[in-house]
């Protein structure tokens, strides 16, 4: 079968193709640039947890080593401290602050030994073709070429040529907010945390006094950056420079610290959501798909979860055959998380940033609103925590043995060890990305035995039997425990670490209903009644105009 097209070699194309990769899935990748990154230290992005461990699987780099997790976060306005987070404290998981250069190093790194994956540098996009068992892209410039492709996924941001060869709108809002950017290094007071300062006192009242954001990087690097006034103002080296040296003059209440000037840029952020993310065998992830970023949220943190999602449904038609209700599920999915933010986003806006109002009216307001400003930059709530699939078209229906634990159905698992069926210690994380789907039997007391005790004795046996009865490639874990879940009950992931559904104890008739759910069951099987009553209408149209040609044969003769 074809490889799969991949349009776009930043972060979020590179890493479709080393999770394809992974799967067994081979891979084009069409780089319009030179294949490499100019670096830029102030172009930095800011990871969950989960995200951050799935490129670090991928690339085998320990990326907290290039970057910084957040000690913890503090937030001031004028001079009060308004809020702090200690994550180690708090048993939160610290985000991980990078400089997005790295991360796409360390991608080319990992696929330049991956034979499954082609990147070809130079080579931009203007055509795409589809038909019923394929898609066909061509190429100009220097390799100008014609490439053939089961699917093709555009991955090529904010101007996507896939996206505007396919038709597919893209409305939103332009320029929601504007932010002056600085990559200094210099000693700040917070070593190692993020601070968010609103209303400095140091700038006048009104529009304009805005607040300023500073990110720690390695090597006692600072990202900052400055929430612009609404408008085109022509942000000067003047002005930015000025800028530093008043910030950095009022944190330190004193005259301006000896500061070295890395980089500097305007970072302007924009709210768009694409109509369509399918359209037909051709798919769109990351900025293509959606672009948010106002209030502290990450577009690079929801591009690889695009990623993540499209991956594991793109490999199970790959070697599997069509399952477009799984495939359709991708939009699904990951268009109403996106939905979600952008709207909690641009609720927010106007009582974030319309001044006065009433903050000023209402006592409390202004500390619940730089509250909620923190969320969209710690993960948190409508602006920032992970995005849940709880009505997903590949949730299981009307299960019997369903228990709830500590995970939703439709979100991400709580990372735990568990034990492989080699025997081996393991984070469960470790065994995602691989396009098997997970089960995981809770059994408390297995840690402290040889597996060879254990792996044929109580429920075992007869849970190892089901696994293997399921649809769809599996394997089957064991963890001592699991937040919220009793005893002997098993959980099934998805491969790209979603919770399908938590059973209470083994039912195998309710294990392979979820498993034949998360792969599109239920909308498979409609469609196949769809086609046999299409394939049964054809055959007896077919049926019925023999008969009528024969009748009038027969009357003629």
């Amino acid at each position: 079968m074809d490889p799969v097209i991949i349009v776009g070699a930043g972060p979020v194309g590179l890493t479709l193709a080393l999770l394809l990769a992974r799967q067994n899935v081979p891979a084009v990748v069409l780089d319009e640039g030179p294949g490499k990154d100019e670096p830029r230290p102030a172009r930095t992005v800011v990871l969950r947890e989960d995200t951050a461990a799935l490129l670090e699987r991928l690339t085998g780099v320990a990326l907290g080593e290039h970057g910084v997790r957040w000690a913890g976060w503090r937030s001031l306005r004028r001079k009060q401290v308004v809020s702090e987070v200690a994550f180690d404290a708090a048993g939160l998981a610290a985000p991980l602050h990078i400089a997005q250069y790295v991360i796409t190093n360390a991608l080319r790194a990992a696929l330049a030994d991956e034979p499954l994956v082609k990147v070809a540098v130079d080579s931009r996009l203007d055509a795409v073709e589809q038909e019923r068992f394929g898609v066909t892209a061509h190429t100009r410039g220097p390799k100008g070429t014609w490439w053939r492709g089961s699917y093709l996924v555009g991955c090529d941001g904010p101007r996507s040529t896939v996206r505007k060869l396919q038709d597919i709108r893209f409305p939103g809002r332009t320029a929601v907010e504007r932010h002056a950017v600085a990559a200094l290094r210099a000693e700040l007071p917070w070593e190692g945390q993020t601070l968010l300062h609103r209303m400095p006192p140091w700038r006048s009242s009104g529009p304009s006094a805005g607040e300023v954001t500073a990110r720690p990087l390695p090597d006692g690097v600072w990202r900052l950056d400055w929430l612009l006034p609404p408008g085109k103002d022509l942000v000067t080296p003047e002005l930015l420079v000025a800028r530093i040296r008043e910030t950095l003059a009022g944190w330190t209440d004193s005259a301006t610290p000896t500061y070295e000037l890395l980089d500097t840029g305007v970072h302007t952020v924009h709210h768009r959501l694409a109509r369509r993310w399918r359209a037909g065998r051709v798919f769109l992830a990351g900025d293509a798909a959606h672009l948010l970023g106002a209030l502290g949220t990450q577009g690079l943190d929801e591009g690889l979860r695009d990623a993540d999602n499209l991956a594991w449904k793109l490999a199970t038609a790959w070697h599997h055959g069509p399952y477009e209700a799984l495939l359709d599920s991708y939009q699904t999915e990951r268009r109403a998380v996106v939905a979600a933010r952008l709207r909690a986003a641009d609720q927010a806006l106007p009582v974030l940033r319309g001044g006065g109002g009433l903050r000023n009216i209402v006592p409390g307001a202004t500390r619940g609103h730089d509250t909620l400003l923190a969320d969209g930059h710690l993960g948190r709530g409508p602006l920032g925590a992970s995005g849940t699939y709880a009505d997903s078209p590949l949730a299981p229906r009307h299960l019997e043995a369903v228990i709830p634990v500590g995970t939703e159905p439709g979100a991400p698992v709580t990372d735990v060890r568990v034990t492989a069926e080699d025997g081996s210690f393991v984070q469960l994380r470790d065994r995602l990305g691989r396009g098997a789907l997970l089960v995981v039997l809770i059994a408390p007391g297995t840690g402290v035995w040889d597996r060879k005790h254990w792996v044929s004795a109580g429920v075992m046996p007869r849970l190892a039997a089901a696994v293997t009865a399921l649809p769809h490639p599996a394997e089957l874990l064991v963890a001592e425990s699991y937040p919220g879940a009793p005893a002997h009950s098993v959980l099934l992931v998805r491969p790209d670490g979603h919770l399908v559904t938590a059973l209470s104890g083994v039912r195998p008739a309710d294990l392979y209903a979820a498993a034949e759910a998360a792969l599109g069951g239920a909308a498979r099987e409609q469609q196949h009644r769809e086609e046999r009553r299409e394939t049964t209408a054809t055959t007896a149209t077919t049926a019925t105009a023999s008969a009528t040609t024969a009748e009038a044969g027969s009357a003629a003769r």
